[in-house]
């Protein structure tokens, strides 16, 4: 009986989110001015929605006593495809993301309608227009959602972080908030090289599909005397909760 009424519940979930989908892309067809605001109250809706229709546990813990900043930069690790939808669904952030996803098929129409930042890491040009970009945003009083390890890789920490977020923070004085993401099926979650619409099987598929999401300390620019000087801050805050969530 249980096993039926779980089964329902991913029934109505995925009609859910199919119907959500279908208006997102309706909405994401009309000109842009006219439904700009409206969509971005719409996106975290529909990414909750996206997020119960794959069955994803998700949950925030708060490892700070305080409330969030009224503005922020938030910078988290990026193992998966998830935080793509996991992230817009916990916090209203404009997210900067890799020129290609703008022409994958569904996503890409909802991420270019909601305002999505989009930057070429191959060309210098393209990020250096991405970080001033992030900057007018950040004074505009958007908050942004960036991965400073430049991609997904992998459930390690790559080998640094990038600068964009930082200088972001520094030239806006908008405050880092930053976001440990654990999940407790690492190798499922994971995303290498796989197709998208394989990943997200899998990710819908998983034995074990708990997702944390740890919001630390905001990190103040005013503190700092570089933004070089507070994304070596950052990744070292990053490594010690690595070594405390994943090993």
């Amino acid at each position: 009986m249980i096993a039926l009424l779980r089964l329902l519940w991913r029934l109505v979930a995925l009609l859910d989110f199919l119907l959500f989908t279908a208006l997102m892309l309706l909405l994401a067809a009309l000109p842009r001015p006219w439904v700009r605001a409206a969509y971005r109250r719409v996106l975290r809706p529909w990414c909750r929605s996206f997020v119960r229709a794959l069955g994803v546990k998700l949950a925030l813990h708060q490892h700070y006593r305080g409330a969030l900043p009224a503005h922020y930069v938030l910078i988290a690790n990026h193992p998966s495809a998830f935080e793509d939808i996991g992230i817009p669904a916990l916090f209203p952030v404009r997210s900067l993301a890799k020129a290609e996803v703008a022409d994958w098929w569904i996503v890409g129409r909802v991420a270019v309608a909601a305002d999505t930042l989009f930057v070429q890491r191959e060309s210098s040009a393209s990020r250096k227009a991405a970080t001033e970009a992030l900057i007018e945003a950040a004074r505009q009083g958007s908050n942004l959602a960036l991965y400073p390890e430049g991609g997904c890789k992998g459930r390690r920490l790559a080998g640094r972080f990038f600068n964009g977020a930082f200088i972001a923070s520094m030239e806006s004085g908008v405050p880092i908030l930053p976001v440990f993401l654990h999940y407790h099926a690492q190798e499922t979650f994971e995303w290498g090289d796989q197709h998208l619409l394989l990943k997200l099987w899998q990710i819908a598929t998983a034995a074990n599909p708990q997702v944390d999401y740890h919001v630390f300390e905001p990190i103040d620019p005013r503190h700092f005397s570089s933004a070089e000087a507070m994304k070596d801050h950052a990744y070292r805050l990053y490594q010690g909760w690595q070594r405390r969530f994943l090993e």
